[in-house]
């Protein structure tokens, strides 16, 4: 059954049945242009977008990106505010996410991390991106008395370098989304100030990796680097860190190189 065009919305000329696989390779060229619309969507979080946006950051047709996303919406992968016709990620996306499990991610990251802490002498950590923040999948440990045991854990986002990293590459609006709360002084050192967290957020950017120097625990120095989707938004962040009479700030850019290089194979990998 052919779905109706809404007001407004020009003719589609495509043909692109459902079942049908796109030329030799196997695949399913209207799943693909689904797929395409679903991580645009969630790239344009927290306020969504709009259907014409959606569909010319994809590529597509106005009226084969409004199919799709009506699809979508049937399946609660997408939600339409009915007022502004902006799309966003459904609670459908949330729940199969809430039922996925990290091992995938673990196994493609560990080899990297192994690396990059026999490299550095240095605990080399994985997070991941969660709804509220961060969390430790993954962490190689020298063979030093220091152990973190940061599986598992969360921390603030505006006291480590894990957490300016991931705030570092979201939107603006979206990362003061994630501190709502007024922010927590742990050292002498931790930034509180809202305005200098931007700032040093800037400069991350710039740089590729974000530091923190004993801002959470007097004693813990690290950099962090994001780890970037197929459109530049961070699904992990990888950490190098020790102890301060370890990893000094001298070592930073040279640390923060390799949490960048580890970073960028960890994502190719997870595309692969």
């Amino acid at each position: 059954m052919r779905m109706s065009n809404p007001p407004g919305t020009p003719g589609d000329s495509e043909s692109t049945p459902a079942a049908e696989p796109s030329g030799s390779s196997g695949k399913v060229q209207s799943l693909e242009r689904a797929i395409a619309l679903l991580q645009a969507t969630a790239d344009s979080a927290p306020g969504g977008d709009t259907a014409a946006n959606l569909a010319a950051r994809c590529g597509l047709n106005r009226a084969t990106a409004w199919r799709l996303l009506s699809t979508l919406e049937q399946h609660g992968l997408v939600e339409r505010d009915p007022v502004g016709s902006r799309y966003t990620i459904g609670f459908t996306v949330a729940r199969m996410a809430s039922a996925a499990g990290f091992d995938g991610l673990i196994r493609r990251a560990h080899g990297t991390l192994r690396r990059v802490s026999e490299q550095t002498g240095e605990t080399a950590n994985l997070a991941v991106v969660q709804q509220l923040g961060l969390t430790y999948i993954d962490e190689v440990t020298p063979p030093v008395v220091l152990s973190a045991k940061w599986l598992g854990r969360q921390v603030p986002l505006h006291a480590t370098s894990t957490g300016k990293a991931l705030l570092a590459w979201l939107p603006r609006e979206e990362a003061e989304s994630l501190l709502t709360e007024p922010l927590t002084a742990f050292t002498d050192t931790t930034v509180t100030d809202r305005g200098r967290l931007w700032e040093e957020c800037a400069r991350t950017r710039e740089r590729g990796y974000s530091v923190c120097a004993g801002e959470m625990e007097r004693n813990l120095y690290g950099v962090s680097a994001p780890v970037l989707g197929s459109r530049g938004r961070p699904f992990a962040v990888v950490s190098i860190w020790g102890p301060q009479d370890r990893v000094t700030e001298a070592r930073f850019a040279d640390l923060g190189a390799l949490a960048r290089a580890a970073a960028e194979e960890i994502s190719a990998a997870a595309r692969a």
